[in-house]
């Protein structure tokens, strides 16, 4: 237990600069495995702001899936905030649309609906997508019924 306190406090005001780091990225994210609950939330909060730089970047974006993964969903609130506007562009990015797919899995339902408002009306474009085609595929998956015949409707 003392180690992973260590940890988390070696691991506090460096954990954007480790996440856009080829092997730092492997760190953060083996930290937010095992840390307590509260430790990862401290270290999830260090990204608040940086969110959109690291969903870009090859190796920051799996820091970004590892905590949408690992801590509940209240917590990563601040993701969805910034992607607020722009799930288009970033459906079609090769990183950030792998993000938005540990979204639409782990989110809380009412953090779906919010993703599916906006990417309801662009699903067919999407579709067509060498990117996008996977968040539609996630949300074939992972949507309430009402989203999912409304992405089906997309196609008529």
């Amino acid at each position: 237990m003392e180690h992973k306190k260590a940890l988390a406090s070696k691991l506090k005001g460096h954990v954007l600069s480790l996440s856009l780091h080829m092997y730092g990225c492997r760190v953060v994210q083996k930290a937010i495995d095992v840390l307590s609950h509260v430790q990862k939330a401290e270290l999830v909060k260090e990204l608040h702001g940086h969110v959109m730089k690291c969903v870009r970047n090859l190796h920051g974006n799996h820091v970004v899936q590892k905590c949408i993964e690992r801590v509940p969903p209240s917590v990563f609130q601040f993701v969805l905030d910034d992607f607020k506007g722009q799930y288009m562009r970033l459906s079609m990015h090769p990183y950030a649309c792998r993000v938005i797919q540990r979204l639409l899995e782990h989110c809380s339902t009412n953090q779906r609906a919010q993703i599916l408002e906006e990417i309801s009306g662009i699903t067919q474009m999407l579709a067509k997508n060498q990117y996008g085609n996977y968040v539609v595929q996630h949300i074939l998956i992972h949507a309430n019924a009402e989203h999912r015949a409304a992405v089906m409707e997309a196609f008529h």
